[in-house]
């Protein structure tokens, strides 16, 4: 059996609404993942969602974005979503970058938008049933077993 594909779930305040609606309209692909979100975006997400079961860090300014950073060095999470507002002053900037930096490092897909985040979850079946059979779910299963799969 494989293992759940463990994801993040970030959100700027500005763009947390968007999260809630991706995770409604995916809720039933998300139910089997294992899910890490930051503090008010998890909690969100679970109260719109309460078939999703979300371990929650703290706020993202609280240090919540380096939580989640943690756990990607860690080795403990697939893949990371994050809908960032790129309109709004962002005076924790450094902590985007710092994940956008990891995320790249321990080669896990990210994405940034939910357009991005949309073919993440429907054209590559990161989410699916059968995600075993796919190319980027058995590099993470090769790179959990500490080798290079693509």
């Amino acid at each position: 059996m494989t293992q759940p594909f463990r994801l993040a779930l970030i959100a700027h305040d500005q763009k947390k609404d968007d999260m809630v609606a991706f995770a409604r309209n995916y809720e039933a692909l998300l139910a089997p993942c294992d899910i890490v979100a930051t503090g008010t975006t998890g909690r969100l997400i679970q109260e719109a969602c309460p078939s999703l079961t979300i371990a929650r860090v703290k706020s993202g300014p609280l240090g919540g974005d380096q939580q989640i950073g943690a756990l990607i060095a860690e080795g403990r999470i697939d893949g990371l979503i994050f809908f960032v507002d790129p309109l709004s002053p962002l005076p924790h900037d450094v902590d985007v970058k710092a994940l956008m930096r990891l995320a790249s490092v321990y080669d896990i897909p990210m994405a940034l938008n939910r357009a991005t985040a949309e073919v993440l979850v429907q054209k590559r079946g990161l989410l699916r049933d059968d995600a075993a059979d796919n190319t980027l779910m058995r590099h993470v299963s090769d790179r959990d077993k500490g080798t290079r799969g693509i």
